[in-house]
């Protein structure tokens, strides 16, 4: 009898897994509480348009999840070659930064501090024998020195996670926090000299590469790939929420919130308690239709300083747009749930900082619209280590239970990084019960 799997949620990483499941022989039956796939990789139709809940697009890093998803979208896809900039300083640079970027951006006095200072925390690194703290702060100081963590980092986290560096935890800055490529020049030389010491941290973009859109943008991927598994003899079912959870009954792959599965599978309530700790920075995208040919030169540029942290247009990646002669935006915020941004109060403060950069004006937008994520990205307060872990060591008493993906796993994986966790995940459960199945055979009668 072939093993059936049930999987909570139907974003990239749940899609995936159902992929895999099925290769392995697995009945599938997922469950999505949205009326569309994808989850944060979702596209949104708004009237004519497509509008992506931010800048998602597929990398080729990984072969196989790259080609099951390119057969997926067949003729739909679209080649593009990267290109992001950075707004440092009074200009656009190229995103990454690159090394001339960086002494180009600052002042020669705080460049001449920023390399002293760091110059002395790699020196500080190798031969003070001191413990890292506990918070992102001392880490990107530890990691960088005081004077670029003051000029690059502290005000921009601040900003962006509403939670000064000192109250997060260091282990954002491995998991979350891109390296400084330019910097890294510098430290591995330092590292080849062994004056300083290998740190972890996440790597950034790479410089060149290429992406694959559509003309209807991020919703093609999780549509197809739905499509696909269907043909195949899945069970996915969209406005399905499952609000009640048995682990001990069936093969379970979860790729929602933490919170929201312990509290399905009715932990008790010191879990539950504990769980809701584990908190979740939402997100708002307004969706602009532009009266413009083109706004951007970029198909996303970041900001530092302003309102909205990214900004991309979807166009450029070759998204159809309706009328022809406009364009679209899709400008990205951090907020809380109910604040100005996420109400869309902050729109003039949204049109204010696009004129400031040239890039449109309040006569030029034709519609607004307001996309939403109540669990974006994960937060790593400080203590958020011991929350997860009790959580995670009371999940681990359900062998029938996979927690994974962003929200599932409380991590930070890029978009084919989560469907790999997925796969990973139904390959383990399913090997797990085919263990469990030869052990009961093996069993004296």
């Amino acid at each position: 009898m072939a093993k059936k799997i049930t999987i909570l949620g139907g974003g990239p990483c749940g899609l995936y897994a159902a992929h895999r499941a099925l290769e392995l022989g697995a009945e599938v039956v997922l469950h999505e509480k949205a009326n569309q796939f994808g989850g944060l990789a979702g596209g949104h139709q708004r009237g004519e348009n497509w509008y992506d809940l931010g800048v998602h697009m597929l990398h080729a890093f990984d072969e196989e999840i790259f080609r099951t998803c390119a057969d997926a979208m067949s003729e739909e896809r679209i080649e593009v070659p990267l290109k992001a900039h950075i707004r440092w300083g009074d200009k656009l640079y190229h995103y990454p930064l690159r090394g001339r970027d960086i002494l180009a951006g600052i002042p020669p006095f705080t460049l001449a501090r920023c390399l002293t200072g760091l110059l002395i925390a790699e020196f500080q690194s190798r031969f003070s024998g001191r413990d890292e703290g506990d918070d992102a702060e001392s880490a990107l100081i530890e990691l960088y020195g005081s004077p670029l963590y003051e000029f690059f980092f502290e005000d921009f986290t601040h900003r962006y996670w509403g939670i000064h560096p000192r109250d997060l935890s260091a282990e954002f800055v491995r998991r979350k926090m891109p390296r400084l490529s330019a910097v890294d020049v510098f430290k591995n030389l330092l590292e080849k000299l062994k004056l300083t010491k290998a740190r972890d941290a996440t790597e950034g973009a790479l410089r060149f590469e290429t992406l694959h859109y559509s003309q209807t943008g991020t919703e093609t991927l999780p549509r197809s790939l739905a499509a696909s598994l269907i043909n195949r003899g899945a069970d996915l079912r969209l406005n399905s929420l499952v609000e009640k959870i048995d682990p001990r009954e069936g093969l379970i792959i979860s790729t929602i919130p933490l919170p929201h599965l312990i509290q399905a599978i009715d932990a008790p309530v010191d879990i539950q308690a504990t769980a809701a700790k584990l908190r979740f920075k939402p997100m708002v995208v307004y969706a602009l239709l532009v009266r413009k040919e083109k706004c951007m030169d970029a198909l996303y540029t970041y900001y530092r300083d302003r309102i909205f942290h990214r900004v991309g247009e979807p166009k450029n990646a070759g998204l159809k747009v309706t009328p022809t002669e406009s364009t679209t935006l899709i400008v990205e915020t951090t907020c809380e749930i109910g604040d100005r941004k996420w109400t869309g109060e902050a729109l003039p403060e949204i049109i204010r900082d696009l004129e400031a950069e040239g890039i449109c004006t309040a006569s030029d937008i034709q519609e607004h619209h307001l996309l939403h994520s109540e669990q974006a990205y994960p937060i790593f307060n400080r203590g958020f280590e011991e929350n997860l872990k009790v959580v995670t060591d009371y999940l681990a008493g359900f062998p029938n239970l996979r927690t994974t993906g962003r929200q599932g796993a409380f991590t930070y994986p890029n978009m084919h990084s989560a469907m790999r966790m997925g796969a990973i995940a139904a390959e383990e459960l399913l090997v797990a019960a085919d263990s469990i199945r030869s052990t009961n055979a093996e069993s004296p009668k």
